[in-house]
């Protein structure tokens, strides 16, 4: 018997991925995660309008209305990853001096340029500078390609001090923290491997017939669909992961509740008995 599945890899991960990122919005928010992380509840929201975006848009628009779109979606994306690490470290390391956070950040940042500056080539300046509609767009699309890369190498570097220092501070194993950097961690290094390959691929290869050139675009296509697959995995983890309370949450909502309703009923007895309420011990 042969089964006829009207659906691509690319529509079923599509639909995969989108179902994910709605119920890990809607974990954040049952759960009260959100108010504890409100810069990576938004980054979820904003990569979830973009794909949903997408979806309904493409082919619909002219191509440069189109472009213009997605492109600021991108530049908007990775500004607010960085405000998510940001908020990560500060959660992280929020017991840390000062000067120690500033040399740290100013650390991560200068091998995240130096990174930034040798990989991939850069275009032309005159490119860039050109007093056009499509210089402006290609302006944002380099900000959204070097700022997404950047982001990647600052979460890596992240994800590794959160995991081996995050213990002596306000991130174990078990906090929400470090289990939202391991799977920012987990999906950079996923896309910096795809582009590396992806670079390899392309310097590299040099196709001689229309056959050899859609194998290669057919491996694109390939490492796509495994960075789509690794990223839904991390989407199932955070979903797992912020459903259950960290260690001592329960306990420490549980504690303020029994408290008063004792010490108000023994102010209450002093209160009949016209004496001072006693000391809490």
């Amino acid at each position: 018997m042969h089964f006829n599945f009207g659906f691509t890899t690319v529509q079923v991960l599509w639909t995969l991925t989108f179902a994910a990122q709605l119920v890990l919005l809607v974990v954040l928010m049952g759960r009260d995660r959100a108010r504890h992380f409100p810069w990576f509840t938004a980054s979820i929201t904003l990569v979830a309008l973009r794909l949903l975006t997408s979806r309904l848009l493409f082919g619909r628009l002219p191509q440069l209305t189109m472009s213009a779109i997605f492109i600021a979606l991108a530049d908007l994306v990775a500004i607010v990853g960085l405000l998510v690490l940001v908020e990560l470290a500060r959660s992280a390391f929020g017991g840390l001096r000062r000067r120690t956070f500033i040399v740290g950040t100013v650390a991560l940042a200068a091998v995240g340029a130096t990174v930034l500056a040798l990989w991939g080539p850069w275009p032309a300046w005159k490119t860039l500078t050109a007093d056009s509609y499509l210089g402006v767009l290609r302006l944002m699309q380099l900000v959204a390609q070097k700022g997404e890369l950047l982001l990647g190498v600052l979460t890596v570097q992240l994800g590794l001090l959160i995991v081996v220092f995050g213990r002596r501070f306000k991130a174990g194993w078990r906090s929400h923290t470090q289990q939202i950097v391991i799977g920012l961690s987990t999906v950079a290094i996923a896309q910096l491997a795809v582009q590396g390959i992806w670079q390899i691929i392309a310097l590299t290869a040099v196709p001689h017939s229309r056959e050899e050139y859609e194998r290669i675009l057919g491996l694109r296509d390939k490492l796509l669909n495994a960075n789509n697959v690794v990223y839904i995995a991390v989407l199932v983890w955070w979903i797992a992961c912020l459903w259950i309370d960290e260690r001592g949450a329960a306990a420490a909502d549980e504690a303020p509740s029994e408290i008063p309703a004792e010490t108000a009923m023994e102010a209450s007895e002093a209160a009949l008995a016209d004496e001072p309420p006693p000391a809490a011990e």
